[in-house]
């Protein structure tokens, strides 16, 4: 009886199961929405999503998201959500608010791996959920690997 050692086994799982794509695709992004917003499919609107749509250097990509200006929820934000559609993971960032939260946003910085779609998703108390989506061109990529 042949012995399995520990180099074959790792050889074999490598081949088979920890080969995948460096990253995301469009089909992940999209079910990562869906995941955090339980399976409601997202309405345009209400949000808005703040982010250069060309970018010359992907490895500092500032974004903010939050409520459209003069927007009046029908019920209070409780997680705004940020993600992408080729960096190697499709969620980049989910922010909880309290009920007392007035006005609530995220700005942060992100690296873009290459030209991509991104997404702000609001989840409100209610269960109702809203999108914004831009196209960010970037010119000079990040998260490459050589």
């Amino acid at each position: 009886m042949p012995v399995l050692t520990r180099r074959a086994a790792l050889a074999s799982l490598s081949a088979s199961v920890l080969v995948r794509p460096a990253r995301a695709e469009p089909e992940e992004m999209a079910r990562a929405i869906l995941a955090f917003t339980g399976g409601v499919p997202p309405q345009l609107g209400l949000v808005v999503l703040d982010i250069a749509p060309l970018v010359e250097n992907g490895n500092s990509v500032s974004v903010t998201a939050g409520l459209a200006a003069g927007a009046t929820p029908p019920a209070p934000v409780v997680a705004l959500a940020l993600f992408n559609e080729k960096n190697p993971q499709p969620n980049v960032l989910t922010a909880q608010f309290g009920p007392r939260a007035a006005a609530p946003q995220l700005a942060t910085r992100i690296r873009l791996a290459t030209t991509q779609h991104i997404a702000a998703v609001a989840k409100l108390a209610n269960g109702a959920c809203y999108i914004d989506r831009k196209e960010v061109i970037v010119t000079i990529a990040a998260c490459t690997e050589e």
